[in-house]
């Protein structure tokens, strides 16, 4: 017998799920919810939410568009609770969701299909593969239309849920279940659905398809050449939407069988430029355009690009120019630089430990590309093949974030001019010529975004016709279109390398200095945008300048600091990554009272303003450790409040974490800050003299070595990674407060180099812990001595675990065995009876070493540990020659190290 509601219970559920989406009564709305969630504990709740999304009848008496947003309700509740408790559903329940949910894929409302199968998506992924097997014929027959008989609505509903099913579990799809891969069956009948009458379902199929590209399952691979018969076919459908997958489909097979794409390198160029210039579908150009990027990350494929760079650089050039809706959007926009900014517009930011600063440049090749500041995107936490639903967040966000057509064309000309260098260059020059001078502002912005494009690969080629082009782009920097003063920015920022190196004073005179005053004065500009884009190419110059920024540092900071007066949040960042670069670069030229008597009241303004929960915080913080190295003992003025503020941010976040763990309803509180707490107070630790930072340890409250030995054992990698720097910088720079206290750290330390306890997916991270646990372990031993005599045994044991292994990174390997040999110093009996096991394997490591006291200090270690057992040598005698030869007499520093040699 087929369930059936009551309909007083039914009426009341209907009214509640179109009163909690009604805004003209909050009221009526706030106790809807609340009767829902009450609703939730009825056994049949389920049945009740997928009746009113499937069978909902009109004798309701509701509106088409009441009935719509009830059902839609209905159908995003029903998805939810079968995702927080599918399996505590009753059998019979979730017999009649399935059974129901399938007819609701014939619904004439694309929307509800939609919904239906989004359920159907979620029963799968709950319940798994084998708990509702029959889904995949009964979808597959449906999309196919396997009967003749099968509405359009079905066809397309049956697709759509089935391309939400692939993407959602892709990875479970191509496991072996009873002797079958279910994609073994999925995949040649998602190829014969791309020749489906409906244009939808093909592009569905196809879609699905390339999902699966990726991963590379043996069921697509025996399949490669008929898709690639199909993709020919569909390459010229009359559906944009096809000829996109088309295009997708076609950039994953770079990747997965390029042997495949070169015969037919000239077609596919062909179409590719023909699909890039569709101006009416935008998102079809861009999925073309990434075919170059694509091919050009494979240099094997990318030389055959070469017959067709005449086709493919116009193309892209043309690419490069704003759209229409572009254009009007850009010349409406005002000034904005006394706007606060909004918060949806504020990118997160993630910490990043100095010892390991690289970040992903994301998509493009070009960093930075339209002078945006290309902030770190976090990596996806999405489990497998979970997808990321649409939040708000990504509302009201600026378009030029965004990749699109014009980014991924620059991106393109980028990697070709990097790989071709003369032949793009000399495509791209009339081009340059005539629209550099453009009387259109479009025209000149995408005329100094190719120069910009082109400059890493091109520079030599590029660089004889500087002296001309560089003065011209200054020039624009006062344009009166933002935008092009924005992009000029970036583009100078991409050419500063030329202008810094140059030998001559007068070249430097006439091309580096304005190139450098230039930039600086947009810093000060009307529009966020610009400053965003000096800021973003001031920072290049700073880094490929370097120490030639010497003479300029008070012009440049005292920008810097008229900056801080007028920069908003979003700017402010980037500001301080500024500051944070020159002080890396210049160093010591900033301790003088004039430059200091400048920048540091502008970032103590700033340090006294924001509090411990802004974003902002970490970026100063971060900041504020460069500038404390620079500055060294002209720091201490400003160190007692900043180390005081440091303690107690490490303080709170500790017991943040510690109320979270024990209260689930409490969210994890981000590790950034806590990170960047601690390289600061390991950069005030060496910056000041050690009486001075010592001081400041003693009197620190709560004391700093407890909270440091919580962070060494913090769950974060990030973290402990920042703890056990800090470690070792307080036993080269105050080992006298350390001391007390190794008795409780030292068995948390080797806890930490036990690799064997490592988690495999957190290998990269947890490798960088462990480098910089070996490194203060070296430290320690260099000043405890004798002292380390309880710890040698559990030490070796460690320490020898991480060299022996191939697998372990060169960097930790190193480091290891320094420590090692630094243990040998003053604990050499201790060592000398396992001498024979390690001495091959360390000096296999430490020979290629640079010649460094550190490199010294652990030979010395190890001569000292043969002296107390020299027969354990008689297998490695001809590698320890050998790495004694190779070790320069005048690095002997000490004799007692050279003494060591020759005994």
């Amino acid at each position: 017998m087929v369930w059936q509601p009551d309909q007083e219970q039914l009426r009341q559920l209907v009214g509640y799920l179109r009163d909690s989406l009604s805004g003209h009564d909050q009221n009526a709305q706030k106790y809807a919810t609340m009767m829902l969630s009450q609703a939730k504990s009825s056994p049949d709740i389920t049945n009740y939410l997928t009746y009113i999304l499937c069978s909902l009848p009109p004798s309701l008496g509701l509106g088409p568009e009441t009935i719509h947003l009830v059902r839609s309700a209905a159908a995003m509740t029903l998805k939810n609770t079968v995702k927080s408790r599918y399996r505590n559903i009753p059998p019979p329940n979730q017999e009649y969701i399935r059974a129901s949910v399938i007819q609701c894929l014939d619904d004439s409302n694309s929307q509800i299909r939609g919904f239906a199968g989004n359920v159907i998506t979620e029963i799968v992924k709950q319940g798994g593969i084998l708990g509702w097997p029959e889904i995949f014929p009964e979808l597959l027959s449906l999309a196919g239309n396997d009967k003749g008989s099968v509405s359009s609505y079905a066809q397309e509903g049956a697709m759509g849920a089935l391309a939400k099913i692939c993407e959602d579990s892709k990875k479970s799809l191509d496991r072996e279940y009873h002797g079958q891969r279910p994609l073994d069956v999925i995949i040649p009948k998602l190829l014969e659905i791309t020749a489906s009458p409906l244009p939808k379902v093909r592009a569905l199929a196809l879609e699905s398809i390339n999902v699966f590209l990726p991963q590379r399952p043996q069921a697509l691979l025996l399949l490669i050449d008929p898709l690639l018969a199909r993709l020919f076919q569909l390459a010229h459908d009359p559906s944009d939407d096809v000829r996109r997958y088309v295009c997708r489909s076609f950039v994953q097979l770079v990747d997965v069988r390029p042997d495949k794409i070169i015969p037919h390198m000239e077609g596919l160029v062909n179409y590719m430029v023909s699909q890039q210039r569709n101006i009416d579908d935008p998102e079809l150009a861009l999925d073309a355009a990434e075919f170059w990027l694509s091919i050009g990350e494979h240099k094997s494929l990318c030389a055959s690009l070469g017959p067709y760079l005449d086709k493919i650089i116009p193309t892209l050039l043309e690419s490069m120019v704003f759209g229409e809706e572009d254009i009007m959007r850009l010349e409406g926009e005002a000034e904005d630089a006394n706007e606060e900014d909004k918060a949806e517009n504020l990118k997160p930011q993630f910490a990043k430990s100095r010892t390991a600063r690289v970040a992903p440049n994301g998509h493009s090749t070009i960093s930075g590309l339209n002078g945006n500041s290309g902030f770190a995107e976090e990596e996806s936490e999405l489990s497998d093949g979970e997808i990321e639903e649409y939040e708000d967040e990504h509302v009201g966000g600026n378009p030029e974030d965004e990749w699109n057509l014009r980014k991924c064309s620059a991106a393109a000309l980028d990697v070709l001019a990097s790989y071709f260098h003369q032949p793009v260059f000399d495509i791209t020059l009339p081009y340059l010529k005539e629209n550099l001078n453009h009387h259109d502002w479009p025209n000149r912005e995408a005329a100094v975004l190719a120069i910009g494009a082109v400059a890493d690969g091109c520079l030599d080629v590029v660089s004889p016709h500087l002296p001309e082009l560089v003065p011209y782009m200054i020039t624009l920097l006062q344009d009166p279109e933002s935008v092009v003063r924005q992009i000029t920015c970036w583009a100078l920022g991409r050419y500063s390398k030329w202008a810094a190196n140059l030998k001559d004073p007068v070249a430097k005179e006439r091309y580096f200095e304005p190139m450098m005053d230039g930039i600086l004065m947009r810093m000060l500009d009307r529009k966020k945008a610009v400053q965003e884009a000096a800021a973003s190419a001031f920072s290049n110059l700073e880094e490929t300048a370097k120490n030639n920024l010497e003479p300029y540092c008070k012009p440049i900071i005292y920008q810097f600091v008229r900056c801080f007066d007028v920069y908003k949040d979003r700017n402010m960042f980037l500001l301080y990554g500024c500051v944070q670069t020159l002080a890396e670069h210049v160093g010591p030229k900033l301790k003088n009272p004039e430059l200091i008597d400048l920048l540091m009241p502008a970032l103590i303004q700033r340090w006294s303003k924001i509090s411990d929960d802004s974003r902002e915080l970490f970026s100063l913080l971060e900041c504020l450790s460069y500038v404390a190295t620079a500055l060294g003992d002209f720091f201490s003025p400003y160190a007692g409040p900043i180390f005081t503020r440091c303690i107690k941010i490490v303080h709170q976040k500790l017991e943040e974490y510690i109320l979270a763990a024990n209260n689930e309803a409490l969210d994890m509180p981000q590790t950034d800050i806590l990170v960047t707490s601690l390289d600061l107070l390991s950069a005030i630790i060496q910056a000041l003299p050690k009486e001075k930072s010592g001081e400041l340890v003693s009197n620190s409250q709560p004391r700093m070595f407890d909270l440091l030995r919580f962070c060494l054992e913090d769950p974060a990698n990030d973290v402990r990674q920042s703890a056990y720097a800090l470690l070792g910088d307080c036993a080269i720079h105050i080992f006298p407060h350390l001391q007390p206290v190794l008795p409780v750290l030292m068995p948390i330390l080797i806890q930490q180099l036990d690799i064997d306890a490592m988690p495999d997916e957190e290998a990269d991270a947890a490798f960088s812990v462990i480098n910089n646990a070996c490194w203060s372990c070296g430290e320690i031993a260099l000043q405890e001595r004798e002292g380390m005599a309880p710890y040698v045994e559990k030490l070796y044991e460690r320490l020898y675990s991480i060299i022996r292994n191939p697998e372990i990174p060169s960097s930790v390997n190193e480091n290891a065995a320094i420590a090692l040999g630094r243990l040998g110093l003053y604990c050499s009996q201790g060592l000398a009876l396992h001498l024979a096991d390690f001495a091959k394997r360390f000096l296999q490591i430490i020979e290629p070493v640079d010649n460094t006291d550190e490199k010294g200090q652990a030979f010395l270690g190890l001569n000292r540990t043969i002296v107390n057992n020299p027969q354990a040598m008689e297998d490695c005698l001809l590698e320890y020659f050998q790495a004694t030869a190779a070790f320069p007499r005048n690095k002997f520093r000490e004799k007692e190290l050279y003494d060591s040699f020759k005994q």
